[in-house]
């Protein structure tokens, strides 16, 4: 099995060359079945093969017909929180998913420049999170080593990318979402200035901070989808025009700004301080003079994005959600996210009178330095330390990248080496708001010093597959008993239906309230409909353990899917429905709750 990084810039020009865009897309499907046996919780929803293969199609017949196309045949993700026609939108939240009825912006102009779009990935909810570890989904891993977290929010954009599956990825950044992965997973993170790419048709987590970021393997690939994607938008109300003449900055008597000894911050991990230092010295090597400078001001503007009123804009973004079934958002998230419930008008006006404090402060670091160069992360963690501390060591993370949207600037993240473990070190080259063309020129420079090639291998350790259960009522995400799925780590597999051959019921003087699923067949008189059901995957051990829990009536039988599979799911004795409702006609568990509730 190998996995090979794909180049956005030699697949468009072989394609317009005379190369088969078909034979790109069908090897980019081959790849991903293969990497599923390694990392299936990349992917939120794939296009099915036909439908890719469609597409590749297509570009053929355009560039037969003369069209030149930028990205011609070359294979791409889209996060789940930007909308795709005709495809549901998730945010990583079953419960808040929506078919979109249009694309967005950014996702229109790629595949009008001829990409091929393979599927959408996973992320942390609600795009709230530099993890990657806070989805139903699963976790995707560092592709290194699967032992690390692959960083977040955008996770299985940035691994898609890394794993050679995708050429490039869109994922988001409000936060550092987009370049805190790019790190780890050593991968160019293009975050836009503000408003440079179209957000319409973006799940919001702070709307006003709110960047759609690109992923791709190299610095020619991330400006050939910029070259795309880089454009007003009418339609999107935080769109800005690019002014006629955006900040210049060459490496001739560059001078590139660092934080003061005691504010190089990193948590103890000094193979990434010495890597920091490291990448200094190679700065230096391509033409650059290190400028110390005070960084206080972005670390206490970084302060405000969740311990200040920015936290309510995240509550507005899921508010419907929070206060009809706060159950359906993931615990770490739902925590942060209440938080904002509370925020008053006046605080929110001492937070933009704060920030604005720390915006001029921070404009002196200009008049001594033509850009910032910081570590993307201070370190990275362990899968398995992040859960015990999820929201101190995922804080920890963004102490570089968290204040950049708040001051309206630009960044751009590039590798910087290899910890012993394996996992990726990066920096961030920050310059002010539509800088980001000058920043990529400075980034190509630098890695002069530091090929792109020098990568270890990737972590291959087989995916352990589980039992699939499917689940009916109590257990759906969002409702009194999921916890005890999510404390056993089970994984969402697809939201999906079962076979029209069941029959729904509430069983009478239950607590918390539950569902009975009857086969009853699809022929009989009365027969059965399909009900909604949501199937999870769990470790052998996991599995035992969740059955022994399962009281009676209710017992673990098989379940038939609307695709013909069968899975294990729940089932009721005879005697569940012993005064029971029959509410079958409602289609599911969640419209009988939302029934009661009316």
């Amino acid at each position: 099995m190998s996995f090979e990084r794909l180049s956005v810039e030699a697949i468009a020009r072989s394609v317009h060359g005379g190369a088969s865009a078909v034979d790109v897309a069908q090897a980019a499907l081959d790849a991903v079945a293969e990497y599923d046996l390694i990392q299936p919780q990349v992917w939120t929803l794939r296009l099915p093969a036909e439908a890719v293969l469609a597409q590749a199609r297509a570009v053929e017949a355009r560039i037969a017909a003369g069209e030149v196309l930028a990205l011609a045949g070359v294979p791409f993700a889209v996060k789940d929180n930007i909308d795709v026609g005709d495809l549901p939108t998730t945010a990583a939240c079953p419960a808040f998913a929506y078919e979109a009825e249009r694309s967005a912006t950014v996702v229109e102009r790629l595949i009008a420049a001829g990409a091929v779009l393979i599927g959408k990935t996973n992320l942390d909810q609600f795009a709230t999170g530099l993890v990657g570890a806070r989805s139903p989904y699963g976790a995707p891993r560092c592709v290194f080593n699967q032992a690390f977290v692959s960083g977040g929010s955008s996770s299985g954009s940035a691994v898609a990318v890394a794993a050679g599956l995708v050429a490039f990825s869109l994922g988001t950044d409000t936060a550092g979402s987009g370049r805190v992965p790019a790190a780890f997973n050593h991968l160019v993170g293009l975050k836009p200035s503000k408003g440079r790419w179209s957000t319409r048709g973006l799940v919001p987590a702070c709307r006003s901070l709110d960047c759609i970021s690109v992923f791709a393997a190299d610095l020619a690939g991330a400006a050939l989808v910029d070259d795309v994607l880089a454009a007003f938008d009418p339609e999107d109300d935080y769109s800005r025009r690019a002014p006629a003449t955006p900040p210049a900055l060459s490496m001739d008597g560059l001078r590139f700004a660092i934080p003061l000894p005691d504010q190089r911050i990193f948590f103890g991990d000094g193979e990434a301080e010495a890597l920091y230092a490291a990448a200094i010295k190679r700065m230096e090597a391509a033409g650059g003079r290190a400028v110390e400078v005070d960084i206080a001001p972005l670390l206490d503007a970084a302060k405000l994005l969740y311990s200040g009123p920015w936290v309510a804009e995240r509550t507005a973004a899921v508010e419907p959600l929070l206060r009809a079934t706060p159950g359906a958002i993931e615990p770490t998230v739902r925590a942060i996210v209440q938080g904002g419930l509370a925020t008053t008008g006046v605080e929110t006006f001492r937070g933009l009178y704060a920030l604005e404090g720390y915006r001029r402060a921070a404009e002196a670091i200009w008049d001594v330095a033509d850009v910032l160069f910081l570590p993307t992360t201070p370190t990275i963690y362990r899968l398995k330390h992040l859960k015990a501390e999820p929201l101190a060591l995922n804080a920890n993370l963004g102490l570089y990248t968290n204040f950049v949207n708040l001051l309206d600037l630009s960044a751009l993240a590039v590798p910087a080496g290899f910890r012993a473990d394996g996992t990726g070190f990066g920096v961030t080259l920050v310059g002010p708001a539509f800088a980001d063309r000058a920043l990529l020129d400075l980034a190509a420079h630098y890695l002069e010093t530091f090929p792109m090639a020098n990568t270890p291998p990737l972590d291959l350790t087989p995916h352990k597959p589980g039992i699939k259960l499917a689940v009916v009522g109590a257990h759906l995400g969002g409702m009194p008993l999921h916890w005890q799925l999510t404390s056993r780590e089970a994984r969402l597999v697809q939201a999906t239906k079962t076979a029209p051959a069941y029959k729904l019921y509430a069983i009478a003087n239950s607590t918390p309230p539950k569902p009975a699923l009857v086969h009853v067949g699809a022929d009989e008189e009365g027969g059965g409909s399909s009900i909604l059901v949501e199937v999870y995957e769990l470790d052998v051990e996991a599995f035992g353990s969740f059955t022994a829990e399962v009281p009676a009536p209710l017992a673990i039988g098989t379940v038939t899917l609307e695709d013909g599979t069968s899975v294990k799911g729940f089932v009721a004795e005879p005697r569940a429905l012993d005064g029971a409702t029959d509410i079958t006609a409602l289609g599911g568990w969640r419209a009988y709750i939302a029934s009661l509730q009316a």
